[in-house]
C-alpha cells in the first residue's frame, strides 16, 4: 500500500502516535532537569554507589549487580527479536489474518492493506527497540569495565574520587536512558494494537498509555520511595 493509498484519518492518526511518542520524549528528558523524578533520583542513587563503590575492598558485589542489569536488558533484547521474527511472519501471512479479522469484526474496513502497513509499523518499532536494549547492553558493559577498573579510592583526593563516580555513574546512567528507551517503545507499541481495531481508539489508546508512564516516571509511590531515602 503507497501513502497515496492509505485512508487520511489513520494518516493523521499515524502522525499523532509518532507526534506523542517524540513529544513524551522530549518533554521527560526535559522535566527531569528541573523536578525530581525517577530518572533524577536514580542518577543521583547511582553517583552514590559508584562513591561507595570506590572505598570498597570487595567489588564482587557492585560486578554482581551489573551483571543482573545486563540479564535483565538481554532479556528483552531477546523478546523483541521473538516479537520481530512473529511480526515478520505474519506480514507474510497477512491475508490469512485478514480473513479471520472479517470474520471475528465484519465492520472493519480495508483490512487487507491497512493490515500489512500496520504490521510494518510493528515491526519498525521493534526493530528501534532491538538497538535500544542492545546499545543499554553494551553500555552497562562498559559500566562494568569502569568497575573493573577502579581504584582505590581511600588513596585518592576526594576531588578525584567524586570526579571517578560521576563519570562512571554517567556511564550506567546512559545504560539506563537506552533501557527506558526500549520500554518506551514497548508501551506505544501496545497502544498500536489498538489500531488493528479502530483508528479512534488507536488514537485514544496512544494517550492512555502516555498517562501511564508520566504517572510512573513523576508521581509514582516508587518514586517517593526514593526520595524518601
Amino acid at each position: 500500500m503507497s501513502w497515496q493509498q492509505l485512508p487520511y484519518l489513520d494518516l493523521i492518526a499515524l502522525c499523532w502516535f509518532v507526534g506523542v511518542w517524540v513529544g513524551y520524549t522530549l518533554f521527560a528528558k526535559r522535566r527531569a532537569r528541573e523536578v525530581s523524578c525517577l530518572s533524577y533520583e536514580l542518577r543521583r542513587k547511582r553517583t552514590a554507589w559508584m562513591e561507595q563503590m570506590l572505598i570498597r575492598d570487595n567489588k564482587m558485589a557492585d560486578v554482581a549487580l551489573i551483571s543482573t542489569l545486563e540479564r535483565n536488558v538481554s532479556f528483552f533484547a531477546s523478546s523483541s527479536m521473538l516479537i520481530l521474527a512473529g511480526l515478520l511472519t505474519a506480514l507474510a501471512s497477512s491475508d490469512k489474518i485478514a480473513a479471520v479479522l472479517m470474520q471475528v469484526m465484519p465492520w472493519l474496513d480495508h483490512v487487507d492493506g491497512l493490515l500489512q502497513f500496520k504490521i510494518l509499523c510493528l515491526v519498525l518499532i521493534y526493530v528501534f527497540t532491538f538497538f535500544q536494549f542492545t546499545w543499554s547492553l553494551r553500555q552497562y558493559g562498559f559500566g562494568g569495565v569502569l568497575i573493573g577498573a577502579a581504584p582505590d579510592g581511600r588513596e585518592l583526593p576526594p576531588a578525584d574520587r567524586s570526579l571517578y563516580a560521576n563519570k562512571a555513574a554517567k556511564v550506567i546512567d546512559q545504560a539506563a536512558h537506552s533501557f527506558n528507551y526500549g520500554l518506551r517503545a514497548i508501551y506505544f507499541s501496545l497502544a498500536t494494537l489498538a489500531w488493528f481495531i479502530n483508528v479512534w481508539l488507536f488514537m485514544a489508546a496512544t494517550i492512555v498509555v502516555l498517562f501511564v508512564m508520566k504517572h510512573r516516571e513523576f508521581h509514582s509511590k516508587a518514586l517517593k520511595a526514593l526520595q524518601d531515602v
